[in-house]
């Protein structure tokens, strides 16, 4: 009943230990990875927002799969996001299904736009 109550107010005590076990692999990873690791996720909390929660954590947990991986392997940081991190993170996160609140937004200025545009020709 207790924990109930504090999940409701605080959210996911399950959720909560996930992350910090993300957290505790991205801090583990050679600086290299670290760095590039740290870069997409602060890339991935301003332009990855959304609220399915379990499908951010396994974004993030994939994350540091990859950059695990690709430390023990020695491969270079750039070999894993390529030319342009923006476009390899953009990929990344479409992979799950997640898009972001201004995909959300752009869609509602299209959807107010052509609503305008039909009460036009009425």
């Amino acid at each position: 009943m207790m924990t109930n109550w504090i999940e409701w107010v605080t959210g996911s005590l399950a959720d909560k230990r996930r992350w910090r076990a993300y957290r505790a692999r991205v801090e583990a990873l050679p600086a290299p990875y670290r760095t590039a690791a740290k870069g997409v996720e602060r890339y991935l909390m301003y332009n990855g927002g959304t609220d399915q929660g379990e499908l951010l954590l396994q974004m993030f947990d994939d994350l540091a799969e990859l950059f695990e991986g690709a430390a023990a392997d020695g491969t270079p940081v750039r070999e894993i996001v390529g030319d342009d991190p923006v476009e390899f993170v953009d990929t990344f996160k479409s992979n799950y299904g997640i898009g972001s609140w201004i995909t959300k937004e752009q869609k509602r200025l299209t959807a107010a736009i052509e609503q305008a545009e039909k009460e036009e020709t009425s």
